[in-house]
């Protein structure tokens, strides 16, 4: 008989007879009476009652037995950790057993068991069992000590166990290998110190990989995400990992083939893309992932969402495999969506007419949902391939004579988009969308529709009839309706003047005087201010060329890719959001593709981002950032390059540490009150209330718009010291781009010719992102400017002060040196903006000692002013509040190496003196932000 029948006891007086039971002298009725007990607690029942009986019961050779007791404790010495002590005993008894698998229950079951007063008690049997012969016992007491990290880290780093874990990753057993990375592992995920506990060099790698062969799945893909972590020196060392790890991909586990996958597309970015090893790796990663499109829906849908990543990084891996995605008839809907998107990504010229059939096909199916995301499909190819948009077009028109509702109206919002990509070039179908126009019932549709009839109302004989039509019911429209029909009839307008004078005035007066939409009444009075002051100018903008659309506008931003390639196989590689974005503590974890790595050679060379040449050194064998003096160029490194006095930025005031925000009330209602949108006080707004004359001015180039500030060039190579050439110059940032601008002045009696840059390592990766373009030989007294583009993604070394910049030019005459310092603001990225519950939940998260204040002196603008000014310059404004009179400012800023800044503003009225307090979780910046901040606000 099966052990089912203890499941079914429901006797009145069991406890009682149990306990009898369990305290037989016969062995078999013991074992019976634990059975039961068991069941009973699985069942929900409370047994508790019995711990002292159940404990007594631990003293057996019987191993089955003893199974069964340890876990009874498990679930029960929570409830009674005074009684589970007597437990302990037996514990340190079994962690010295004969038995090993005895020794290795004991020593698991004292992990589970998450009681302080046992916890001490489990440090020595620990500590003998990471040493004990028995390697079954070795990988059980690793994983123990991740659990007891978990209940008291600080015990953990006191008795010295993460060094024996460290110890471990040499063992000669490959499954205690893998259990020990996957404790530090999961140590590290939960540390808050920010150390790395896996030193990864070449010899840990080696190890690694040498017991990647022999351990379990699980073990090998906490093997293969820490390979993941390491960087790799130079190419042969990336291409030997890469063939050692190349037959995981063959591996019936998908998360083993998806952390191998994730390995090698990282490694991947440090070799070229047209070395003959990245296009062999990249063929053999195509079976294993269409592999995975085999299985069960829900692997099936993990597998896309990192394909998803994984062709928008690199298309060419399944460009040839476009048949394996297109929809099967019993794929739940969340999968053939997933399929659909990557189906869109894949398309090109060569499978375009493949995939509109197959597209055609699904927008025939009963699937509302499916049918509309196919229709849209087509549009989107027809964005992407253009070779093969008539034929998309054709095929929306053929879905449209269907006259089925819902696929009319997607037909006709895709239709939009066409038109934007391909101007003047299908508006022949316009009449036949007209003939739709009394079905279209969803905003998205209608607005579509509208925005189609007033750009072209000029071939629209009616265009003024179908406009007032929609105009009827104007207040019972969608806002996204009502914005695009105010806009359309002011273009019918400047088009047709004479016709629709009353419909345009019709239209601004329900708008600004009957509307309570502030974006529709602000987007009114924009147009009817416009209309009557300058109509010329209002028919510049309004009637102004559109940028044409792309398909790529849906795919994730290149950093944001690079960090989810960097996480695949993950829950973040499903969400397409990085961990910060959904795992709390997370905010300031970020990992990136390494970028792929230069050798060292000319000036020209390295300035130009010139591949290694064979056999050449790179920048871990010589330090050195510039050549040696064979090329006219010394070491830069070897020079006392103080930092420079020609570039004053203010003092800045000391900052005071910040040790209990609360005491400060400088929150008023505390930081949560800004996520409250109905009932939060007044004052609160996602970005500074703009006057209207201000977003005219923004709008319309018109007003006192603050550009981005760029400090005066600053001489930072006099002509004493440059034998005749002076260099002056400073930085600046425009449309996202770091810019080196530069006047290179001769003063001496010779022509100077063949100029090239290079940069020393720096805090922030800085390097020449083109070689130094000087136009012509630079004649005596003569001088010539050079805008000289910037990138990051240089070799990065911390300098002092932390913008100090060391460069060398080289021209026809020597080779000079000289440093300047980078204003911190133009390493402001533009995508600095930070959601509001992101920040409250960063600036919570990080902890008070990385706050510290500051005093800014003299700065005589209103909150509004203020904002603008530093929004300008890349400090974003995330909500504004006041304060028993003063307003408070809440911004964030992230520099180029992904560091964010959060800072709070306190401006008074009447009172010149600000107050900013700045959180970090590397304060090393904070100085520089400060002296940011007194730099826009002074200037």
């Amino acid at each position: 008989m099966t052990d089912a029948k203890y499941f079914t006891t429901t006797k009145k007086g069991e406890i009682f007879e149990l306990k009898s039971e369990l305290n037989s002298d016969k062995k078999e009725k013991k074992k019976e009476a634990v059975k039961k007990v068991i069941a009973s607690m699985t069942v929900g029942k409370d047994v508790s009652a019995l711990f002292p009986d159940v404990v007594n019961c631990m003293q057996t050779d019987n191993l089955e037995l003893k199974k069964l007791v340890y876990l009874y404790l498990m679930n029960y010495a929570k409830s009674q950790p005074d009684m589970a002590i007597m437990a302990v005993n037996t514990f340190v008894k079994d962690c010295e057993d004969p038995n090993p698998l005895i020794r290795a229950l004991a020593v698991r079951t004292m992990g589970c068991i998450r009681v302080d007063k046992i916890t001490e008690y489990l440090c020595e049997p620990l500590r003998k069992c990471l040493k004990d012969e028995d390697p079954y016992v070795r990988k059980t007491a690793a994983v123990c000590v991740a659990k007891l990290h978990d209940i008291n880290a600080q015990l953990v780093e006191d008795q010295g166990f993460l060094d024996q874990l460290r110890d471990l990753l040499s063992d000669s057993n490959p499954m205690v290998v893998a259990n020990a990375v996957a404790a530090l592992s999961e140590i590290n995920e939960t540390s808050s110190s920010g150390q790395t506990l896996i030193e990864m060099n070449a010899q840990a790698v080696n190890k690694l990989l040498t017991a990647l062969n022999e351990c379990t799945e699980w073990g090998q893909v906490f093997i293969l995400d820490s390979l993941a972590n390491y960087t790799p020196k130079d190419d042969r060392e990336a291409q030997s990992i890469c063939e050692r790890i190349t037959p995981r991909l063959a591996h019936a586990n998908a998360a083993v083939v998806l952390s191998a996958v994730k390995v090698l597309m990282k490694f991947m970015e440090m070799m070229g893309n047209d070395t003959e090893f990245v296009t062999s790796l990249t063929k053999k990663l195509a079976p294993p992932l269409v592999t995975l499109l085999s299985s069960e829906a829900e692997t099936q849908y993990v597998a896309l969402r990192n394909i998803n990543l994984i062709v928008q990084k690199r298309p060419d891996i399944l460009k040839q495999e476009m048949k394996v995605f297109f929809v099967k008839y019993n794929d739940p809907i969340y999968v053939k969506l997933e399929k659909l998107d990557i189906m869109i990504r894949l398309a090109s010229q060569a499978n375009i007419a493949q995939v509109l059939a197959e597209l055609r096909e699904y927008a025939t199916e009963v699937d509302v949902d499916f049918v509309r995301k196919a229709v849209r499909a087509i549009g989107r190819c027809a964005i992407k391939v253009e070779q093969s948009a008539e034929r998309c077009v054709s095929t929306l028109l053929d879905l449209i004579q269907t006259k089925v509702n819902y696929v009319v109206q997607e037909a006709i919002v895709v239709i939009k988009d066409i038109f934007r990509k391909y101007p003047n070039k299908y508006e022949s179908i316009i009449s036949t969308l007209c003939e739709n126009l009394d079905t279209l019932d969803e905003p998205e549709a209608r607005a579509s529709m509208i925005w189609i009839i007033g750009e072209y109302a000029e071939r629209i004989d009616n265009a003024d009839e179908l406009l007032e039509s929609f105009l009827e019911g104007f207040h019972d429209e969608n806002t996204q309706v009502q914005l695009q029909l105010l806009t359309a009839i002011v273009k019918l307008f400047l088009k047709r003047p004479t016709e629709t004078q009353e419909l345009v005035q019709q239209v601004l007066s329900l708008a600004t005087q009957d509307s309570d939409n502030p974006d529709l009444r602000d987007r009114g009075f924009i147009y009817w201010r416009l209309l009557s002051t300058d109509p010329a100018a209002a028919k510049e903008v309004v009637l102004a060329e559109k940028p044409l659309i792309s398909e790529e506008t849906d795919l994730l931003e290149p950093t944001l890719l690079d960090e989810l390639i960097c996480h695949i196989g993950t829950l973040a590689s499903v969400y397409h959001k990085p961990p910060s974005a959904f795992v709390e503590g997370k905010t300031a974890v970020r990992k990136q593709l390494p970028p792929r790595q230069n050798s060292v050679g000319s000036a020209e060379e390295a300035s130009s981002g010139s591949p290694p040449a064979p056999g050449q050194p790179t920048d871990e064998q010589q330090p050195t950032v510039i050549p040696v003096a064979d090329n006219l160029i010394g070491d830069l490194l070897s020079l006392d390059i103080s930092a420079p006095s020609t570039y004053q930025a203010p003092i800045p005031s000391q900052p005071q540490p910040v040790a209990n925000t609360a005491a400060m009330d400088l929150l008023g209602g505390g930081l949560d009150s800004l996520l409250s949108d109905t009932s939060a006080p007044a004052g609160i707004t996602s970005a500074p209330p703009v006057s209207s004359s201000g977003l005219l001015g923004d709008i319309f180039g018109i007003g006192n718009v603050t550009p981005f500030y760029t400090p005066a060039k600053q001489v930072w190579l006099p002509a004493a010291r440059g034998k005749g050439l002076e260099i002056s110059g400073t930085f600046t940032r425009r449309n996202g781009q770091i810019y080196m601008e530069m006047t290179f002045s001769n003063k001496a009696m010779q022509a100077m010719t063949s100029f090239a840059i290079q940069f020393n390592k720096n805090s922030f990766g800085l390097s020449p992102a083109q070689s130094l373009q000087v136009q012509g030989p630079l004649q005596p007294n003569g001088s010539v400017d050079s805008s000289l583009p910037i990138n990051t993604k240089g070799p990065v070394q911390k300098m002092e002060p932390l913008t100090n910049l060391q460069v060398a030019i080289k021209n026809n005459v020597d080779v000079f040196y000289f440093s300047c310092l980078v204003p911190l603001h133009v390493l402001c990225m533009e995508d600095g903006m930070m959601d509001k519950r992101v920040f409250l939940a960063t600036w919570k998260d990080i902890p008070a000692q990385n706050e510290v204040q500051y005093t800014i002196e003299n700065v005589n603008y209103t909150a509004d002013q203020v904002s603008s000014k530093l929004q300008n310059n890349n400090i974003f404004t995330i909500a504004k509040r006041n304060v028993e009179g003063q307003d408070m400012l809440y911004q964030s800023l992230k520099l180029t190496n992904g560091i964010w800044v959060l800072a709070e503003l306190k401006i008074q009225p009447g009172n010149i003196n600000l107050i900013l307090s700045l959180k970090s979780r590397a304060m090393e910046v904070a100085s520089g932000v400060h002296q940011t901040f007194e730099l826009i606000l002074h200037n």
